[in-house]
């Protein structure tokens, strides 16, 4: 072969390879509300492994920053609701904010590319608190960002929920926004236009499913053709595709046809929920992943946004006031072991989290001789599931099987764990005793479907890369979300009709 046609068939390569998820990578969401977090640099390396090469993040962690330095994976930097009002308040504390926070870890070699100001801001439930706030810290990141000579490099966005956008004929072709927010998402929506910011949208089939017992299940996922919605000359077969395209049209309605957009948040939970269950999740996820890899878009915009996969690896000290689900929205386990085998294109299947290191084998268990009528066992079972995860042993979750003596083991050992297997851990009022055999029962079938009894990751075997928060602190603090797609400070689990259900 000459060496003008290799020159051709390199070039061939190159540009078809440029053309594959491979290279293009996959986004996801890096929650970091743990009790014992993955370390960073094995979260990186698990990013790496699997193809991801775009993250967001929920707040400026050091930790994961640094981890991230060189790695070539673009960043989205999330900023909490906490800190709206203090921004909007102030350039100079944006200016400070993105200086510590930005211009430092791009000095370092981290690839930030969006700054999010806020996380959902707009969302019901938090009854109009953010909504002075939000524009004001936007146009002030905005300029702090033009201080600090990143106005190109960096660029800001709002992520906001589906509930933004409305339609009252029932079909995407009536999609406009919220009448009681209307003129401020215009004005948003103006200002990312303006600066060249993309409008962040999260969307949750699942949430769709969960909230409504007669929605038709089969138009939650990919691929299903039984439950389709026509809208004149479309054809809808799913909800994410109607979902979005409500949003383009909302966007076409008020000027903005050619408006960029991320699916900010987009996944299925494991656990927490009757509906919430490994096989709902990988056949959602292994859909969302085909879109992905096909570059597949919607009937209004066929090119596919980017979508940032909610999420990497499950939290365990997320609130759970919207679901106990909250806590399971990871494609890995905490851990960063595999929960069900996707296909991530070309064959390639996920990849588990390299060099964990963990707590002793052993588990806290209820003792042999206790017994469920003893009166402190109710007390005992509270007790343990306020101060760690019980979410698995609700009503159609992966330990919904469990006995009585299962929940009180189960909820012994959450606690044991989550505070490092320390030996007055196991002391429940002599109604527990410590085991080295493993007593997670196999589920029904096996396989995936199991009840696991975890081990934690030893944190004192880990540089974890945890430093004080270099975050400019705001001057009060809401107590209002930042991670997820709603709350996310540690909260009891409602533990007092939790109990009653696990010992009865």
């Amino acid at each position: 072969m000459s060496s003008r046609y290799c020159w051709i068939f390199m070039l061939f390569c190159m540009i078809s390879e440029s053309f594959t998820v491979g290279v293009l990578g996959f986004a996801a969401n890096w929650g970091t509300r743990s009790t014992h977090p993955l370390p960073p640099n094995i979260v990186v390396k698990l990013l790496r492994d699997n193809g991801f090469k775009k993250v967001k993040l929920f707040e400026a962690d050091p930790g994961a920053l640094k981890a991230l330095a060189r790695s070539g994976i673009e960043v989205m930097l999330g900023i909490p609701n906490e800190f709206l009002a203090p921004l909007a308040g102030s350039v100079g504390f944006a200016e400070t904010w993105v200086s510590r926070n930005v211009s430092s870890y791009i000095t370092t070699g981290v690839n930030i590319r969006h700054v999010a100001v806020g996380n959902e801001p707009f969302l019901k439930t938090y009854k109009d608190t953010f909504l002075q706030t939000t524009l004001p810290a936007l146009q002030n990141v905005q300029a702090a960002l033009i201080k600090a000579g990143l106005g190109k490099q960096v660029k800001v966005t709002v992520p906001l929920n589906a509930d933004v956008y409305q339609t009252d004929s029932g079909l995407p072709s009536g999609g406009d926004f919220r009448a009681d927010i209307h003129t401020l998402m215009i004005n948003i929506i103006k200002f990312l236009s303006d600066n060249g910011g993309p409008l962040t949208i999260n969307i949750y089939p699942f949430l769709s499913l969960q909230a409504d017992p007669h929605f038709p299940k089969e138009y939650a996922f990919f691929g299903s053709t039984s439950n389709p919605i026509v809208d004149g000359s479309i054809t809808y077969n799913n909800v994410m595709e109607a979902n979005f395209d409500t949003l383009v049209t909302a966007l076409e309605k008020n000027g903005f046809p050619n408006m960029p957009v991320i699916i900010g948040e987009m996944g299925w939970p494991t656990d927490g929920d009757p509906s919430a269950n490994i096989e709902n999740a990988k056949r959602f996820n292994q859909g969302l992943i085909q879109q992905i890899v096909q570059g597949k878009g919607t009937p209004k915009r066929s090119t596919l946004p980017d979508v940032y996969i909610f999420g990497l690896i499950d939290e365990d000290a997320k609130s759970i006031d919207p679901g106990n689900f909250e806590r399971h929205w990871g494609i890995f386990n905490f851990d960063g072991t595999v929960k069900y085998n996707l296909d991530m294109g070309s064959g390639k299947d996920l990849v588990p989290a390299k060099g964990v290191r963990y707590l002793s084998r052993q588990w806290c268990i209820m003792a042999p001789q206790a017994s469920l009528m003893d009166p402190n066992m109710a007390e005992s079972v509270k007790y343990a599931c306020t101060y760690a995860d019980c979410t698995s042993l609700g009503y159609g979750s992966s330990c919904g099987m469990l006995d009585p003596k299962g929940n009180a083991s189960y909820a012994f050992n959450m606690y044991y764990q989550t505070m490092n297997q320390r030996k007055d851990a196991c002391a429940f009022n002599n109604l527990s005793t410590i085991t080295t055999v493993d007593p997670s029962p196999a589920g029904p079938g096996g396989g995936n479907n199991t009840c696991r009894f975890e081990i934690m990751i030893d944190l004192g075997k880990h540089e974890l890369g945890r430093t004080p928060s270099r975050s400019a602190s705001p001057p009060s603090t809401l107590g209002l979300g930042n991670d997820g797609s709603r709350f996310v400070a540690m909260v009891s689990l409602g533990v007092v009709f939790l109990v009653s259900l696990l010992i009865s």
